[in-house]
């Protein structure tokens, strides 16, 4: 039975071309130590073949957008201190919108950016280190913008009002 070719972009100073899956796997894992400098993982041939085939990709279009590296940074997180990763109840933020909190008669606004959020004309990284700049005072800052998934027993009607 003959593999089908996966077709792949090399990087932007080279022409497209065609990663073949009937390629030795020396040749493979030589192209993988160029692309990714480092060792080939220990995996199929096919899996081998299709991860060089994603840099060169990614490579010639660029990887993934800051909002989705974020996002996978805080799964990992996630993972390492629980040992699992389960659906957010988080909600999703997009780029442009805005949270509003009056605080002590004021009223503050957050737009959400690609980089992260942005208050007052400055950058964070964080939601809480704007919350700490609004009251002084260290507070979760999807919490203070009142971002938080309610827990399962306020959900249910069972929770302290």
């Amino acid at each position: 039975m003959a593999r089908r070719p996966v077709i792949s972009a090399t990087p932007a100073s080279q022409p497209s071309q065609i990663v073949q899956a009937r390629e030795s796997l020396d040749d493979l894992r030589r192209e993988w130590r160029h692309l990714y400098k480092s060792e080939p993982p220990k995996i199929s041939r096919d899996l081998l073949v299709m991860g060089i085939a994603y840099r060169r990709q990614e490579l010639e279009h660029g990887g993934l957008g800051k909002t989705t590296l974020r996002k996978l940074q805080t799964l990992a997180k996630t993972l390492r201190t629980t040992g699992r990763v389960g659906p957010s109840a988080n909600l999703a933020l997009k780029p442009g919108a805005r949270l509003i909190r009056k605080w002590h008669g004021r009223t503050h606004t957050v737009t959400i950016t690609e980089d992260g959020f942005e208050y007052g004309g400055t950058s964070y990284p964080s939601l809480t280190q704007i919350a700490r700049k609004i009251t002084g005072a260290h507070w979760s800052g999807p919490r203070f913008f009142g971002l938080q998934a309610k827990s399962k027993e306020q959900a249910r009607g069972g929770g302290n009002d």
